[in-house]
């Protein structure tokens, strides 16, 4: 029995769009980087740019459990000495770019190498209802409905 490696002419890549509306952050995250590596296709070989083109709409009415949306925070550093920032979810959530929260989340469910680099290059995140990628014909996939837990409920 010989291990099967996919080639490149193997590779079939699909567009997948998920609606972020009410489902919680790090189970979204985790279906996400799973189709962007390709790991839901009996096909998948790790060295290989295997997964799917994902869409993702609504990010920024993406739930959070607990108290993530006010407790968590998100550093950068500015570059100068004592140069450390901070924001909570919540005030990236209601600024100007609420789809950082998505793609970060996404990114730091990738392994850290160059392959991953180029696999967050297939995640397009919207914060509205509107995407300009109609004419690839993407395949809607209902995260809500996978698993009970995928919604808040309260």
């Amino acid at each position: 029995m010989k291990t099967f490696t996919a080639k490149p002419a193997d590779i079939d890549k699909h567009w997948i769009l998920i609606d972020a509306e009410g489902v919680v952050l790090g189970r979204l995250a985790s279906i996400i980087a799973m189709r962007l590596r390709g790991k839901h296709k009996p096909t998948f070989t790790p060295h290989m740019d295997m997964g799917d083109n994902v869409i993702v709409i609504n990010a920024d009415k993406v739930q959070m459990t607990g108290r993530k949306r006010s407790d968590k925070r998100y550093y950068r550093h500015t570059g100068y000495p004592g140069g450390i920032r901070s924001r909570t979810t919540a005030e990236i959530l209601d600024g100007a770019h609420p789809e950082r929260v998505v793609m970060q989340a996404v990114k730091r469910m990738l392994p850290g190498n160059r392959l991953s680099r180029r696999q967050m290059t297939h995640l397009r995140v919207y914060a509205g209802a509107e995407h300009p990628h109609e004419a690839q014909q993407p395949d809607v996939l209902d995260v809500t409905s996978m698993n009970a837990k995928n919604t808040r409920s309260a």
